[in-house]
């Protein structure tokens, strides 16, 4: 009797088995065209001597990192790193720092509070493109509305997209206005998460508002902004639209990042450097995959379980 019964488990089994394969090809097909086969073509680009022949026909010969060399050794690879490191950190502390005090002021409910909140979400709506046209106006040295606000003022005129002193720090501007609205989104929904009934214990034992948001918001918030702070960082690491609107990358390589850099190398010169190119969005890919492991890691030490 067992023996005939198990036949027929067996094959429930095989067939739940199947059931869950079948859903989960897609997304295994997804992840494979659009994210495997891009990677590891990129990498192989990275490692050989690509030009626009040998692109076509094949047959670039294998240099190993020859590239990656050629790229450490090249005089934009400084300038390019401070630039990145410099956009990326100072994005995201002023992004998160922003967002998180609009979402602290917004979680306080009051007359018309939702549809501020929704007029926030406009920069994050806008295309990259209509975005980077309107700051790169609003920046003009000669008919800038910034430009004539700080005139009226008495400060005086600041080339902010033709100084090598102001050109990275006119698109962290740019950038900052475009992020807030995410971090202020994710930030919001992770703060109306927190029970109102941990805030009256507090204010019962006597704690302040600066005690509650050190003691009570940072802490139960922790989860929510670090996922925050990662995804913020990955899409500030590849920002490519605003920067070339803006500055493209210059004067003299003073706002060029890792991807307009990259973007030059493949695609900006008649005679593109396709392997350079592919070898410089794989650190990019790299910096990313190190900070995501570093996320991984910080969340399986707060949650053992």
């Amino acid at each position: 009797m067992t023996a005939q019964l198990s036949v027929p488990a067996r094959r429930v089994r095989r067939r739940g088995g199947w059931t869950a394969w079948a859903f989960i090809a897609p997304v295994v097909i997804y992840l494979l065209v659009f994210y495997a086969y891009p990677l590891a073509r990129n990498v192989e680009l990275s490692v050989r001597d690509y030009t626009v022949r040998s692109f076509i026909d094949g047959t670039a010969p294998f240099v190993g990192f020859a590239n990656y060399r050629a790229v450490f050794a090249n005089p934009t690879f400084g300038p390019a790193l401070l630039n990145t490191g410099l956009f990326v950190g100072v994005s995201i502390l002023f992004q998160f720092s922003i967002g998180l005090a609009l979402a602290v002021f917004f979680v306080r409910q009051f007359p018309l509070s939702g549809m501020l909140r929704a007029l926030f979400l406009v920069p994050w709506l806008l295309p990259l493109l209509v975005s980077g046209s309107v700051w790169s106006w609003m920046l003009n040295s000669d008919s800038g509305i910034v430009n004539s606000f700080l005139e009226a003022a008495g400060i005086g005129q600041i080339n902010w997209l033709t100084s090598p002193h102001w050109s990275l720090f006119a698109v962290l501007i740019a950038n900052i206005w475009i992020g807030i609205p995410f971090n202020l989104v994710i930030l919001y929904s992770g703060l109306e998460g927190i029970p109102l009934e941990v805030y009256e214990a507090a204010s019962i034992d006597g704690a302040n508002g600066w005690q509650k948001f050190l003691r009570i918001t940072l802490p139960l918030l922790r989860p929510v902004s670090a996922i925050t702070i990662l995804l913020g960082l990955v899409y500030t690491l590849k920002v490519f639209d605003l920067i070339w609107i803006m500055t493209r990358g210059g004067p003299a390589d003073s706002s060029t990042t890792f991807a307009i850099w990259s973007y030059r190398l493949g695609f900006g010169s008649l005679l593109p450097d396709f392997s350079p190119a592919a070898a410089v969005g794989n650190l990019l890919i790299l910096v990313a995959l190190i900070f995501g492991l570093i996320y991984i890691r910080t969340q399986s030490r707060l949650d053992p379980a």
